[in-house]
């Protein structure tokens, strides 16, 4: 990409604006307010495709396909095992007991990215001995497919970042060593099922049994508000009730009237869907 190109397409705004809509549209990503970090996002895309961005709009509302190109350059995919370890913490030691008596416990990870977060859950169940392995299902999306793959595969180069926060005992007792990285095995592994998934149009979850549990953290930071009160109202038609939804630390949806409870925890807040009666 030349200096002159990206400084065309820096400078188009009509054309950044519209796919910056698109975007939201589509998938809920809010890049209205950054345009410069839109265009520094697509610019070597376009330089491939030898399109201007006029050419890509089109192109893009043409070819619905692209979109799987175009999602792996705007999503944020950094993450690592045990991250926000108090929620983890808090889902074992007062979420889990209460849910003892049931043969099968369902939890989704929504934008899941390379694995970690849903890999992480099924470790710390492990770990907490408090209900069995084998009643755990976790349902881990991403809008993303390439680390979706990742993802599925469950094996990570020794030198990722994504281990900063892994103790040395977790990795011995739930990985295989393999050369240059780490593969996750198989009875963690079993736990988690994969599945590409757009937040914005998941009929297919929508149509699936409910959680009792959600974990979507550091997502929302993306959205404007009207896409996070709409993701919101998802997550809630799809909670159990009295089913439990977990954000970032950094996000909050206090104060909107979503019908769920604030929660606060020894070291954390979460939400707790009101049952219809209450």
């Amino acid at each position: 990409m030349t200096t002159e190109l990206f400084n065309d397409i820096q400078h188009d705004d009509a054309c950044l604006q519209q796919l910056g809509q698109m975007i939201a549209d589509f998938c809920g990503l809010y890049y209205l307010d950054n345009l410069s970090l839109l265009a520094s996002k697509v610019s070597n895309r376009l330089s491939t495709l030898n399109m201007t961005l006029e050419a890509y709009t089109e192109f893009l509302a043409r070819n619905p396909q692209e979109w799987n190109h175009l999602v792996e350059l705007i999503t944020n995919n950094e993450t690592y095992f045990f991250r926000e370890e108090s929620q983890l913490n808090e889902l074992c030691s007062v979420i889990l007991p209460q849910f003892r008596h049931k043969s099968r416990i369902r939890i989704w990870s929504a934008a899941c990215s390379t694995g970690e977060e849903p890999y992480s859950l099924a470790m710390t169940i492990a770990e907490s001995g408090i209900v069995p392995l084998e009643s755990i299902h976790i349902i881990a999306t991403d809008i993303n497919g390439k680390v979706l793959h990742i993802a599925n595969r469950g094996w990570y180069h020794k030198n990722s970042l994504c281990f900063r926060r892994t103790p040395e005992e977790m990795l011995a007792k739930y990985f295989f060593p393999q050369e240059e990285g780490f593969q996750i095995k198989s009875d963690i592994k079993d736990r988690v099922e994969f599945r590409l998934s757009n937040l914005l149009q998941d009929e297919e979850m929508a149509a699936d049994e409910p959680f009792d549990v959600i974990f979507c953290r550091n997502v929302l930071i993306y959205f404007n508000s009207g896409t996070t009160r709409r993701v919101i109202s998802k997550f809630y038609d799809r909670l159990n009730p009295g089913g439990y939804l977990f954000l970032g630390h950094a996000e909050t949806i206090t104060g909107m009237n979503t019908n769920f409870e604030t929660i606060n925890g020894q070291a954390t807040f979460y939400y707790r869907k009101r049952n219809a009666d209450s």
